[in-house]
């Protein structure tokens, strides 16, 4: 490797490294601590070792003149282009995706080029060569981001356009030189100039990926706000938020909305007798059970106790009946108590008009069915 560049350069390049070098190093000491507490997200774990792989490799590029040119060079720009490798890995894994092979291309194309004598005797030629092996990185990241829910996480926007941006730095750098074809000081200030942008934009990266998990987090902390923890399924609370959206959709479409109240008859006597743990194995059976009877726009909630309301968007009262009737006889037929006894449901039904109706009225009218079909000898429908 040629030794031509100017005093200055290499000390700014020195320098921005292995300010970089700490940053990194901290970034994951972060990350690693982030892991042990939450081993679950494997994303913690590959961002980490990706900062890692970047501190170290930097590290081992500030030293060169110092250490081997094996060691600084060749080696060094490998492991800093596997934390590339390492960073897209973790985005993957926070979608829970897998692996792709494409997520290993920086140090391949790194080490594949490196060592042809044409590359590796000239400066200019391997700065070249790590800008496209980083730009290739970024757009991998660009790739790994793109793979997830982009119209529910809209920072997944920003996310991406930051590496769309790095990429092209890049591949700008790289493209520069290559035209230009400087001297080995000018070269040294071309991927200086790179690197810190790069640099500055992956700490950008960073902050919109918190920012990411944070939005996740807040999303799923809502979802559990709304969830029933033993079945799965929305509670009274998602009931009332849900029950809107499609009373809305139903208005401007002028449909019917069913409104199917059931519960499950004298399941008091389950929990007294086979206890709580078997009487909640009947009420996840029964949620099994009903789901299978449903259409994909219908939406099943618990009530309370083993109380369950559905809501079926654009189906006549009469449709709503049978369909009530179908999950009746499917109850009977699928969920028994642990000595085999059959578990039946007694079933109320109300659907609103073509002009509307208040959640709270729909419900009232379905329960005040549900206590007619109980007062007809259970295990019976009530729409009318």
């Amino acid at each position: 490797m040629a030794n031509t560049q100017g005093v200055d350069a290499v000390f700014n390049v020195t320098t921005g490294l292995s300010i970089w070098c700490s940053e990194a190093l901290t970034l994951a000491l972060v990350l690693f601590v982030a892991w042990r507490h939450n081993r679950k997200s494997g994303a913690y774990l590959y961002w980490g070792l990706g900062f890692l792989f970047s501190g170290i490799g930097f590290a081992l590029a500030a030293a060169r003149g110092e250490i081997p040119n094996l060691l600084s060079i060749e080696i060094g720009n490998a492991i800093a282009l596997l934390g590339q490798s390492a960073w897209v890995a973790g985005f993957l894994a926070l979608d829970r995706r897998k692996m792709e092979w494409w997520a290993l291309l920086p140090p391949a194309i790194w080490l594949a080029g490196v060592f042809l004598p044409w590359i590796n005797e000239d400066y200019s030629n391997r700065v070249i060569l790590y800008n496209l092996s980083s730009a290739t990185g970024a757009t991998a990241l660009a790739m790994a981001v793109a793979g997830g829910d982009i119209h529910r996480e809209r920072t997944r926007i920003m996310l991406m356009a930051v590496f769309v941006l790095q990429a092209f730095l890049c591949f700008g750098a790289a493209l520069t030189m290559a035209l230009v074809l400087p001297s080995d000081g000018e070269a040294t200030n071309f991927s200086g100039a790179a690197a810190m942008a790069s640099a500055f934009l992956l700490t950008i990266a960073f902050t919109l990926t918190c920012r990411l998990i944070m939005e996740r987090s807040e999303r799923y902390l809502r979802f559990l706000t709304l969830t029933d923890s033993l079945t799965g399924v929305l509670n009274r609370r998602g009931l009332l938020g849900h029950f809107d959206k499609i009373q809305e959709k139903a208005h401007d479409d002028q449909h019917q909305v069913g409104v199917i109240l059931f519960d499950l008859d004298h399941f008091k006597r389950v929990n007294d007798r086979f206890g709580h743990q078997e009487g909640d194995r009947v009420l996840q059976r029964l949620v099994e059970t009903v789901k299978s009877k449903l259409r994909p726009v219908d939406r099943l909630f618990r009530y309370g106790g083993e109380e369950f309301v559905i809501l079926c968007p654009a189906m006549a009262h009469g449709d709503a009946l049978r369909r009530a009737d179908e999950i009746r006889v499917a109850v009977s037929d699928r969920v028994s108590t642990p000595d085999g006894r059959s578990v039946t449901a007694s079933i109320g039904l109300s659907s609103t008009p073509d002009d509307g109706a208040a959640i709270e009225n729909l419900l009232s009218e379905a329960d005040l069915r549900l206590y007619a079909a109980k007062g007809r000898g259970r295990d019976c429908v009530v729409g009318r």
